[in-house]
């Protein structure tokens, strides 16, 4: 089956490719990174990280790229070179962004991941009371859907302060690049992994006013997509963003029952789902009757406060001026 609305490899600009991290869902790709430092070096000159403003004392959040280097932020170099302790989640890649980034890391690192934040809360925040402590996951911002929430209500409830570095977020990403209008959204997170509890869960997230953001896994996007099409229907529009800033960024448009097809088999790379909300069900025009007749009463025509009872509810003018002239009657 065609895909309805994709955003192929082949389309994305030249220049993305070139600049875009590693992507180790895809054997063989080049190192543009490494390329792109050994040729242009440091990203962000001594006196530029020296000159960025950091607390002396806290916990400091910073969000690190999804996977392109260069969306690295100088703020981030500098916490990265002048924290007293980094909580990693994983202090390898945590080491192996600040080489990338040719900044020493002089902390020291510790890990904190989601088996371990809890535990160690209370030894980090202890330290943030009088040194720099910086929290960093793989890639993102600590807190949504990765590490971090504990430290930071721990740091509250004992006047510690916590600052945040803003950062790359694969939710806001996907949302901005999909094309699905949002007024409003939910960010929901991961999705569960088994589909009983999956579509209790999408149930319990459906709305008709806001655009649902989630993370899944690669190879369980495809069930997701047909329980939410199940429970959403078939027809609710929604996009698949996969690899988002990286070589082989990819975004999937289509009904919940196109993308279900397409993604049966699974996908490769990290995926964000962007479903599109519902259509309330339009009010009940002989509900709304009492409310025209308060504002003819008042002084107002009838067909002006039909207009107005229309534009609050939702309700079709032509429908409920049908509707009052029928219970006048």
């Amino acid at each position: 089956m065609a895909r309805p609305d994709t955003t192929p490899e082949s389309s994305i600009p030249e220049q993305t490719a070139g600049l875009s991290g590693n992507d180790p869902g895809h054997p063989g790709s080049p190192d543009p990174d490494s390329a792109a430092e050994s040729t242009h070096g440091p990203l962000f000159p001594p006196a530029v990280l020296a000159a960025c403003p950091l607390p002396e004392r806290g916990v400091v959040l910073a969000g690190t790229p999804l996977g392109n280097i260069w969306d690295a932020s100088p703020r981030l170099a500098a916490a990265l070179a002048r924290a007293d302790v980094i909580a990693a989640e994983d202090t390898r890649r945590t080491r192996q962004l600040a080489e990338r980034l040719h900044v020493e890391i002089t902390a020291r690192v510790v890990s904190h991941f989601e088996h371990n934040e809890t535990s160690r809360a209370e030894e980090l925040v202890e330290q943030a009371a009088h040194s720099l402590v910086l929290v960093v996951t793989d890639a993102g911002m600590p807190v949504v859907a990765d590490p971090g929430f504990p430290i930071v209500k721990l740091a509250h409830s004992v006047g510690v302060p916590v600052t945040v570095i803003p950062g790359p977020s694969a939710a806001t990403t996907a949302l901005a690049a999909c094309g699905i209008a949002a007024g409003a959204f939910t960010f929901a997170g991961f999705a569960p992994r088994k589909s009983g509890q999956r579509k209790t869960w999408l149930k319990n997230l459906d709305s008709d006013t806001a655009v649902t953001v989630l993370f899944d896994s690669p190879h369980r996007i495809g069930q997701t997509l047909a329980d939410a099409a199940e429970v959403f229907g078939a027809d609710r529009q929604a996009a698949v963003a996969r690899e988002m800033t990286k070589i082989h960024e990819e975004i999937i448009r289509g009904s919940l029952g196109e993308l279900a097809d397409i993604c049966a088999d699974g996908l490769r790379g990290e995926i964000t789902l962007v479903i599109a909300p519902g259509q309330a069900a339009e009010p009940d025009p002989g509900e709304l009757i009492g409310e025209v007749r308060q504002l003819v009463a008042a002084g107002m025509k009838l067909k002006a406060a039909c207009g107005q009872v229309a534009a609050m509810t939702g309700v079709k003018k032509n429908r409920l001026y049908a509707a009052v002239i029928e219970a006048n009657n």
